[in-house]
């Protein structure tokens, strides 16, 4: 599915460095034997738009037998939207949801109330040497949809909106942007887009959006003539126009942002909410095990082991 947001038309004459707020640096952390690099939340910025979480796991080779394991885990308040560049990665969830997800596909779970679910290298990719590459990211459910019933969808890559233009290939994976809309559910003014850049090609952000940012996840770019490598990510002050270009390698990047949701979140560990009461039920919820009436129930195809609850 393709659309024209007419790029040419879109772009700056000047980008202003003053117009970058932030600049991160993600930090490691290890999930399930696997190193990821998290850009959000940091003590700059909690969030962008709704986004409250930003892992960049990978490029990473596994050997023959090897992978990563997150064993199941609770969330609440927040929808999860999985991407991958490189690779393969099984979804299984406590709706009854078993969903292996590849390269240019989206994994959307909303959590609302509370779900469980895990994620792990399947079988087939175990069997020989393979490569896993992408992102993980939270968005944060505005208060009418915190305790709403969990829903799980998966979206292909033919279905979500992409343009190819002057060295640029970019994907609307979720939200709006250009006058292109995903199919992915939105609850809440947002936009997540994949782009690929040529070497020297350069593309303008979104600017009918509250909140921006640019995660590189390859090569490198240049804002307002300062270059920046993979791995940072550049949060935008609100409605200035902004170009972006590659070098002559090219880079791969991502664009995220949106409204500001209605109030502060809470994130603690899985748990995500506007009320600090909320997370304190679902702590309790998750550590009474009560895997059968309980509130959080395990994934019905993956449902020997689970991560107990952090003791923090």
């Amino acid at each position: 599915m393709s659309w024209n947001p007419e790029f040419g038309a879109l772009m700056p004459d000047v980008t202003s460095i003053d117009s970058i707020e932030t600049v991160i640096v993600p930090r490691a952390r290890d999930i399930g034997g696997f190193e990821v690099r998290r850009a959000l939340p940091t003590k700059q910025k909690q969030m962008v738009g709704p986004f409250i979480f930003f892992d960049h796991f990978g490029p990473a080779e596994f050997l023959t037998n090897q992978g990563i394991d997150v064993r199941p885990h609770p969330h609440i308040g927040l929808a999860t939207l999985t991407y991958l560049l490189k690779g393969t990665i099984e979804h299984r969830d406590s709706l009854g949801t078993s969903q292996k997800i590849t390269v240019g596909e989206a994994n959307w779970m909303v959590a609302g109330n509370g779900i469980t679910h895990s994620e792990r290298t399947g079988k087939n990719e175990r069997s020989s040497k393979h490569t896993l590459f992408g992102i993980q990211s939270w968005v944060a459910l505005p208060k009418k949809d915190e305790d709403r019933e969990a829903s799980f969808s998966h979206h292909s890559q033919t279905t979500l909106p992409y343009i190819e233009d002057s060295g640029v290939v970019a994907r609307l994976v979720a939200g709006t942007a250009w006058g292109g809309v995903s199919p992915i559910e939105q609850l809440s003014d947002m936009f997540y887009i994949d782009v690929k850049l040529n070497a020297l090609a350069s593309m303008p952000l979104p600017d009918e959006h509250e909140d921006r940012a640019i995660h590189v996840m390859q090569g490198k770019i240049l804002v307002a003539g300062q270059l920046f490598e993979a791995g940072s990510m550049l949060v935008f002050r609100p409605g200035d126009k902004i170009t972006v270009r590659a070098t002559d390698e090219g880079a791969r990047i991502i664009l995220l942002g949106g409204a500001t949701l209605e109030g502060p979140r809470y994130l603690w560990w899985n748990f995500v909410s506007s009320s600090k009461e909320k997370i304190e039920l679902a702590k309790k919820d998750w550590a009474a095990g009560e895997w059968e009436k309980g509130r959080f129930q395990l994934p019905p195809s993956d449902n020997e082991e689970f991560i107990p609850l952090p003791n923090k």
